[in-house]
């Protein structure tokens, strides 16, 4: 199926701006670009109670940002940005975290793990790590009471979402009750068919993922390990439920739906759905592409159900 009339529009407007490809720039250039679409998302939904708070980590601090929707939220959802591990800030992601909130009654708590290449693998996931630790010791003090408790996240955040719901079984808690994996990475291996197909070099390309790899992870063996490459864990048994999200035009669609596979051979509940006319990214510009209104809806409509067996 072709992209669909909204994709192919913005893509055009921004071929327009004459931003150089992503793997031509340095981070910073990058961060730069990705900075200038916050504006184009608008303002998100009210919300009850929106608070930012500093969280200690190896060898320093990171803001997280608490989003609580309604005075009775059903759940909380640490959610980690995307961005290949190199750019993205928690701002940049707010109108989607209030809409998440919104939509679910979850509260979001966005989290602003540090940057590659100034800190390289595995700086991202112990980051993410510490605060997913963080909002399980002090979720009575953000929303009153015990909530069941998600991990969420978009590419190189639904990367760390895996990641960390294989560690928490590994190490005994904190209880994830479901993971929502948008069009994650799951593996350092760029001849997948979806990889080298010509009609999926857009927004994200090849190029641009080897480019986030070499920032994030230059050591080659490093991308071997489960912490990088969550497809690669040797046991997936007994990880939480899983929604998943991929998009028909993008590098990553294969691997995500390897993914679910291996979560289902392992015995995982998963619901897995391929957006059909949608390139990477599209999940996350809400109020830009009526993709991200679609994938929203499937986000929540699946939270509300009981997980599938």
């Amino acid at each position: 199926m072709a992209l669909d009339d909204a994709t192919t529009a913005f893509l055009t407007q921004m071929a327009e701006a004459g931003a150089p490809p992503l793997h031509e720039s340095s981070p910073q250039e990058a961060r730069l670009v990705t900075a200038g679409l916050k504006d184009m998302y608008g303002p998100g939904p009210e919300m009850a109670k929106a608070q930012s708070y500093r969280v200690d980590v190896e060898g320093g601090q990171i803001d997280v940002q608490v989003l609580v929707p309604t005075e009775e939220p059903v759940g909380v959802m640490v959610y980690f940005h995307g961005g290949g591990w190199v750019i993205g800030q928690i701002d940049e992601f707010e109108t989607l975290g209030r809409q998440l909130a919104h939509r679910t009654n979850h509260a979001v708590v966005l989290v602003d793990y540090r940057l590659a290449p100034e800190h390289p693998y595995p700086t991202a996931v112990d980051d993410s790590w510490s605060a997913l630790q963080w909002v399980e010791q002090e979720m009575e003090s953000l929303v009153g009471k015990r909530l069941p408790l998600v991990v969420g996240g978009d590419s190189a955040g639904g990367n760390i979402a895996a990641i960390l719901s294989q560690r928490a079984i590994a190490r005994g808690g904190p209880e994830i009750t479901r993971q929502v994996l948008v069009y994650p990475v799951t593996d350092a291996d760029f001849e997948r068919p979806s990889y080298v197909a010509a009609e999926n070099q857009l927004m994200l390309s090849k190029d641009s993922m080897v480019w986030f790899w070499d920032h994030y992870a230059p050591n080659a063996a490093d991308r071997q390990q489960p912490d990088a490459s969550p497809l690669r864990a040797q046991d997936l048994a007994g990880l939480p439920p899983a929604i998943i999200l991929t998009a028909e035009h993008d590098v990553l669609c294969d691997e995500g739906e390897e993914y679910a596979a291996a979560l289902r051979e392992a015995g995982v509940p998963v619901v897995h759905r391929r957006f059909d006319g949608q390139m990477h990214g599209f999940f996350t510009m809400v109020n830009l592409l009526p993709g991200a209104a679609a994938g929203l809806d499937f986000v929540t409509a699946e939270l509300a159900r009981p997980a599938r067996s």
